[in-house]
């Protein structure tokens, strides 16, 4: 995605579209920018799930979003600016800065923002238990 002209790019309005990402905001992680920085960014580093999926759109620096894959063990993906995922509700994950220590994200919801995040273990989320079918699913 254009991150540069983020605002214009019809890449990311068809995005938008296609899954009714209808509100966002934009969140800039840095020391200066953030406050209680240091309180936010151990927030996002716990293992955490969302009820809902969780859209992030790298607008400019870099981080590492790590997700637990099928045998419950750590996946590191690395974001920078352009990069856009999707962490389904129910996966176990968090989120860090590299060395650089920004970022800037846009965030994308489907209706009203939920900001709930709900520390390991919540197995007994429905939305958890539908991402454990939806994995053993995929395995057969």
């Amino acid at each position: 995605l254009d991150a540069d002209n983020y605002q214009t790019d019809p890449r990311l309005k068809e995005i938008r579209e296609a899954e009714n990402y209808s509100w966002m905001d934009i969140i800039t992680i840095h020391k200066d920018k953030l406050p209680n920085y240091e309180e936010k960014i151990k927030t996002f580093y716990e293992e955490h799930l969302h009820l809902d999926d969780e859209i992030r759109y790298i607008l400019d620096g870099s981080g590492y979003f790590d997700v637990r894959d099928k045998d419950d063990k750590w996946i590191r993906i690395s974001m920078e600016k352009g990069d856009m995922i999707t962490l389904p509700a129910g996966i176990y994950h968090r989120f860090t800065l590299d060395e650089n220590n920004y970022v800037k994200a846009m965030r994308l919801f489907v209706g009203e923002p939920v900001w709930t995040a709900y520390n390991r273990p919540a197995d007994d989320f429905p939305a958890r238990k539908q991402y454990m079918k939806f994995l053993a699913e995929e395995a057969q």
